[in-house]
């Protein structure tokens, strides 16, 4: 890799699924930590949800768990759900989420793998997924299978994060993933569902360095820019145009836009709902600290 370069063309990117693997298994004990954006995301996923009228599902499918944070407060807001089953691409992090929803009743079951290949037994009354879906190679199939595993007028919560997640890295690097845009993200699901809600913001987190963003990166795994065979003069390039480009009064700032959307499975296809369409553009800030 050649460096920082400002100004060239995105290059977009296919997500590296073991790469993944290998990055959030190696965060687990620091994700937390570093999740804020991403715990903040998905209390606002499940307030939506609430709001829209889904109050008690029997049988919820949860699609990329991860340490277990959306999973935590599943259970704190739905516990009398009857069965609980959790999906992650590392399941190696399973261990971790057992222990964070122990008081769960129900009951419970992991089914590790790639979502968008691994069979998914069951019918569910409710799939949710936080900040996983913009990882898929193929969201148009991913969403297929996920209708195929609902119930009819069963809920569907979803969050991903948008095209204007790091952007700043994306403008220095000129690489990124290929996000959705919440309009393309409405068009492929109402063919299938009933969009109650849906939602978009930016929040900016903002750090005291540089280094500190890039310790911020690697702890929650989000590491997509990776320094790994940087030279000195390279990383120092980035940092000085980081710095230059991006610093504010509040510190070095980072984007992150999440998209939210809940919708109901119908059939048969073809009509669509709006009427309880939320639609945002809202900004917020939050400080990490080192």
């Amino acid at each position: 890799m050649d460096g920082a370069q400002a100004g060239r063309l995105p290059n977009i990117m296919l997500a590296d699924k073991r790469q993944i693997r290998h990055s959030f298994s190696r965060a687990a004990l620091t994700y937390d930590k570093q999740a804020l954006v991403q715990r903040r995301v998905a209390g606002r996923l499940l307030d939506l949800l609430e709001a829209s009228g889904c109050s008690r599902p029997g049988h919820v499918l949860e699609i990329g768990c991860c340490t277990g944070l959306l999973s935590q407060t599943l259970v704190h807001r739905f516990g009398s759900m009857a069965a609980l089953h959790l999906n992650d691409l590392a399941d190696e992090l399973f261990p971790l989420v057992r222990r964070r929803i122990a008081d769960f009743r129900g009951s419970c079951s992991f089914l590790g793998g790639d979502f968008e290949s691994v069979p998914i037994p069951g019918r569910y009354d409710l799939v949710v997924s936080s900040s996983t879906f913009h990882w898929f190679h193929d969201l148009e199939h991913a969403l297929e299978k996920t209708a195929g595993l609902l119930k009819p007028k069963g809920f569907l919560a979803l969050s991903l994060f948008g095209p204007d997640n790091l952007r700043e890295l994306r403008i220095l690097t000129g690489k990124g993933l290929d996000y959705i845009s919440l309009d393309s993200l409405r068009d492929l699901l109402e063919e299938r569902f009933l969009i109650s809600a849906c939602e978009e913001e930016r929040q900016r987190v903002y750090f005291a360095t540089v280094d500190d963003l890039l310790v911020h990166l690697r702890q929650s795994g989000v590491n997509c820019l990776s320094t790994k065979g940087w030279s000195r003069t390279a990383l120092e390039r980035f940092r000085e145009e980081y710095e230059l480009r991006f610093r504010e009064t509040k510190g070095v700032g980072l984007t992150y836009h999440p998209m939210y959307i809940i919708a109901r499975r119908q059939y048969p296809a073809g009509r669509t709902n709006d009427s309880r369409i939320l639609s945002g553009n809202h900004e917020d800030h939050i400080h990490l600290r080192h």
